[in-house]
């Protein structure tokens, strides 16, 4: 399991390096700005180099808002990585378009998932959802994401996070067969 260790995984970042994400729908490019949020892209660079994104499906996409992504299709590796917790970084850009943050349940509680700002989100600054990349190629390909499921349950009709977490890509293969998926991502440029 070497790199999908959590333990493991702390290599720091290049202070500037990019990640190709090539999915069901084309490709896209982040690019990371390590001094944005140094935690997140810390982690980012792990969690990419190591290939956890990929196979991973866009569980969360809502038109106007955001794209998420971030929980593994293999429950054993979704289960080590559940609690690899990692602290907050200030918030010193804003949730823009095209913007990449680590999603959070409250302080110092990032792991894995991440989201594409889809719109001008300002309001989740104050939240303190710090960006640390942004889309530099493709983001009309992140715009194009399938995005008919909606929000995730309980609160909608879409993919409940505890049964992926639990199930990985099996139940969302089953129940949610047109989410798209990233086939591979990958550190491009450092």
């Amino acid at each position: 399991m070497g790199g999908m260790d959590p333990s493991a995984s702390t290599e720091q970042a290049p202070e500037i390096f990019r990640a190709q994400f090539d999915t069901s729908k084309g490709s896209f490019t982040i690019e990371v700005t390590r001094s944005w949020a140094p935690a997140g892209a810390d982690r980012f660079y792990n969690l990419v180099k190591n290939g956890f994104y990929d196979g991973a499906r866009f569980f969360r996409v809502l038109p106007g808002f955001v794209v998420q992504f971030g929980i593994p299709g293999d429950p054993e590796v979704a289960r080590l990585w559940r609690t690899a917790q990692f602290p907050d970084d200030p918030v010193t850009q804003s949730n823009v378009r095209g913007m990449i943050t680590f999603a959070t349940a409250g302080p110092n509680s990032r792991t894995t998932q991440v989201f594409v700002n889809l719109a001008d989100n300002t309001s989740l600054d104050a939240m303190g959802f710090a960006p640390f990349g942004r889309v530099a190629e493709g983001m009309d390909i992140v715009g194009q994401l399938h995005s008919g499921y909606g929000e995730g349950a309980p609160r909608g009709r879409g993919p409940e996070q505890g049964r992926i977490q639990t199930e990985g890509n099996a139940y969302l293969e089953r129940q949610f067969p047109k989410l798209d998926h990233i086939q591979r991502a990958a550190i491009v440029e450092a």
